[in-house]
């Protein structure tokens, strides 16, 4: 499974008008989540549907949309 595609999918959803997804996961080699298998990403994403949105509000959206790939296959993701 790609991971990244994946992620990228699900935020479609959200109407970026930016969105770059990194997989760090070669960064984390040997910690605990990355042993079994699970991912490290980061996301930085823009969409006018956060307008007006707190910081928090805009991370449970996202969450919203990932949430379910947390804590496998994607270990950490840091928005």
């Amino acid at each position: 499974m790609n991971l990244a595609a994946a992620i990228e999918e699900r935020l479609a959803s959200l109407d970026p008008t930016e969105l770059d997804i990194r997989d760090d996961s070669a960064q984390h080699v040997g910690h605990a989540g990355a042993a079994s298998g699970a991912g490290h990403f980061s996301v930085t994403i823009v969409s006018k549907r956060f307008q007006g949105l707190s910081r928090i509000a805009r991370h449970r959206a996202v969450l919203d949309c990932v949430g379910d790939l947390i804590p496998h296959p994607v270990h950490a993701l840091a928005i």
